[in-house]
């Protein structure tokens, strides 16, 4: 097979960062540009330092659609901007959108919901991929099975994210000064990944009837997600363990622990842990993810590998921090 030929729009933020940083090692691609304004014609290990020695690419003020597929690594509202104004230079690429801009169906778009674990035979015949949140992938990776099996009662959960789930600009909740030895609840039963968590989970089900009640954290951390949730099943601990394996066979990245998980295990990979503790008619489900590859740019090459038939963990085999 040919090089797969990719462009990524916004380079210069977190997820840019981690795209670069996966494609140039992915063994099926070639980058031909990578776009960003404000550091035009720079060196890309001039922002993304850890990347000296390891590209001589830089940033491009200008694309081209000379390209098989291209990543929209920008803001929320940015990719619909972009796409309104170019989409039309860009037919026949096949578009992987990592902002929340395309994630609602209830929006009218024909953009497919790049949950692999859901959606891999949809996701195959695509033209265009919408990435889902770090979030709303750690949260519906564990009540998916559930749901399927029509077992969804209403849902607790909380769940704590580090502070590149904020973004690479600054802001006083990002600041080391703030972050460090602290942890603040926010957006309380209000979060944006609420609406597509809800979306996929009435898609697996076939009905809407559960609710999701979430509070988020932010962590004294840079990176992963960690995320609990509890809600009544009578099902045995041995039946709703079952459930989840043969949920899950054959979906490489989702793995269902029979012992306790931590952050260390999935930071720097595209893994997402399950772990089920039961206790009597009570269950909760924690799941673990790292925010920027699972939650974000994993994820989206893991469609990448989808959209172009290779198998679906090219350039994904990535090692996690044991300490």
């Amino acid at each position: 097979m040919r090089q797969i030929r990719a462009g990524i729009i916004g380079g210069a933020g977190y997820t840019g960062g981690e795209m670069i940083r996966l494609l140039i090692r992915h063994p099926n691609v070639d980058i031909r540009f990578i776009h960003s304004k404000s550091n035009a014609g720079k060196p890309v290990y001039s922002v993304h330092e850890d990347l000296l020695g390891d590209t001589d690419l830089t940033f491009d003020a200008d694309w081209h659609s000379d390209i098989d597929v291209v990543f929209l690594c920008v803001g929320h509202g940015e990719a619909k901007k972009f796409l309104d104004e170019f989409g039309s230079a860009f037919d026949g690429v096949l578009i992987i959108d990592l902002s929340q801009d395309y994630r609602l169906k209830s929006e009218g778009n024909t953009f497919v919901y790049g949950l692999p674990e859901l959606n891999r035979e949809e996701i195959r015949g695509a033209q265009a991929i919408a990435n889902p949140g770090c979030f709303a992938t750690a949260i519906q990776l564990g009540l998916l099975p559930l749901a399927k099996a029509g077992l969804l009662s209403d849902v607790y959960t909380t769940g704590i994210t580090g502070s590149t789930g904020a973004g690479q600009g600054l802001s006083p909740t990002s600041h080391f000064s703030w972050r460090a030895n602290n942890i603040q609840a926010y957006k309380t039963l209000t979060h944006q990944h609420l609406k597509e968590v809800g979306q996929s989970l009435q898609q697996a089900a076939g009905s809407s009837e559960a609710a999701i009640h979430f509070t988020p954290w932010r962590g004294d951390f840079t990176r992963g997600i960690f995320v609990s949730s509890q809600l009544r099943c009578d099902k045995s601990p041995e039946e709703v363990l079952a459930l989840y394996e043969d949920f899950y066979r054959g979906h490489p990245f989702t793995i269902v622990s029979h012992s306790p998980i931590s952050l260390k295990q999935v930071v720097n990979t595209n893994k997402c842990l399950i772990q089920l503790e039961q206790v009597g008619r009570q269950l909760v489900v924690h799941s673990a993810l790292d925010n920027l590859l699972k939650g974000a740019s994993g994820q989206a090459v893991q469609n990448m590998n989808l959209l172009f038939g290779l198998d679906e963990t090219a350039g994904l085999q990535l090692k996690a921090n044991a300490f």
